[in-house]
């Protein structure tokens, strides 16, 4: 049994399912936490809501990847990753709290596609940051 769960194509697979459901369950959290309906306001068309979400996607697929890279194990990877998902979304509230001229969700929801593209650079660039972290 030890050479199915050390067989590389089976550690990929358990790597890509644990990844998949995290991502799920991740934008569910940020769904929350956004004053906008994101598949809603994608489905419209909102350009800055889909840069947004993508930033978000590829932030918490890099993290990730950055985890799987430095973990052996399956649970220390997903605790890194989750870790680092928590550092991603408290970048998310700095964002917020530094722009206190203007509210970033409502923006976003306005298709104000500026502030979409910078969410989405910040959600990739902490992603890089916090990858080499973990």
């Amino acid at each position: 049994m030890a050479e199915f769960w050390g067989n590389p194509y089976v550690e990929t697979a358990g790597y890509f399912s644990v990844v998949i459901l995290s991502v799920v369950l991740f934008l569910a959290l940020f769904e929350l936490v956004t004053k906008y309906k994101n598949w809603e306001e994608i489905k419209k068309g909102n350009l800055s809501v889909a840069m947004a979400t993508g930033g978000k996607i590829f932030g918490i697929m890099n993290i990730f990847r950055a985890s799987i890279a430095q973990h052996d194990e399956l649970v220390t990877m997903l605790v890194s990753g989750v870790y680092g998902f928590f550092l991603l979304m408290i970048g998310y509230f700095i964002y917020e709290f530094l722009t206190p001229a203007f509210k970033i969700d409502e923006e976003i929801e306005k298709d104000n596609r500026a502030v979409g593209f910078i969410s989405l650079t910040i959600s990739v660039g902490l992603s890089f940051v916090i990858g080499a972290g973990i």
